[in-house]
């Protein structure tokens, strides 16, 4: 068991490493960065209340997963999509530039996403962006493989349309 004062230091790193990477996942699942800015927020405080029982080297599987988890329950008590929200005004102060300049065309890539339901989004995102297999998925989301299989497929599908119908595909 950590001490206190360790326990805080070691969270406090754990944030700083990993803020970034929740923050990029939870606005591929909302299209919205405020919403995904109080999700990764809220993870961030389920896991400090759980910190004692979370070991370090699953501290960003375990963080990830409640975001997940946190997202899921948003879209199931809400029976609303998300939609593309403030990432307009993002791009227009830059923000959004240097916070993602590791991720090439990241507004395209959001606004396809938004064109999905809240399932194939997030679908897509832990399967091709957090590079998870779909055993995994089924796991985190708590569905069978079968269901990752063929909504993925079906998302895939949409995506390779809305780009043919946008002229983006040859």
């Amino acid at each position: 068991m950590r001490s206190s004062g360790s326990a805080d230091a070691d969270f406090t790193a754990f944030v700083e490493g990993a803020q970034p990477r929740l923050s990029r996942v939870a606005v591929l699942l909302t299209g919205n960065r405020s919403t995904a800015e109080d999700l990764v927020q809220e993870a961030l405080i389920r896991t400090y209340l759980h910190w004692d029982k979370v070991r370090p080297e699953g501290a960003y599987a375990y963080t990830r997963r409640t975001l997940v988890n946190l997202n899921t329950d948003r879209w199931r008590r809400r029976h609303l999509e998300p939609v593309l929200g403030d990432l307009a005004d993002d791009r227009a102060s830059g923000a959004a530039s240097r916070a993602y300049a590791t991720v090439d065309h990241r507004d395209d890539i959001v606004s396809e996403l938004a064109g999905l339901t809240a399932r194939e989004r997030s679908i897509i995102v832990l399967r091709y962006y957090l590079d998870l297999t779909e055993r995994q998925v089924a796991e985190e989301l708590e569905i069978s493989v079968g269901t990752v299989k063929s909504t993925c497929s079906r998302a895939l599908a949409r995506l390779g349309s809305q780009r043919v119908g946008e002229g983006r595909l040859s």
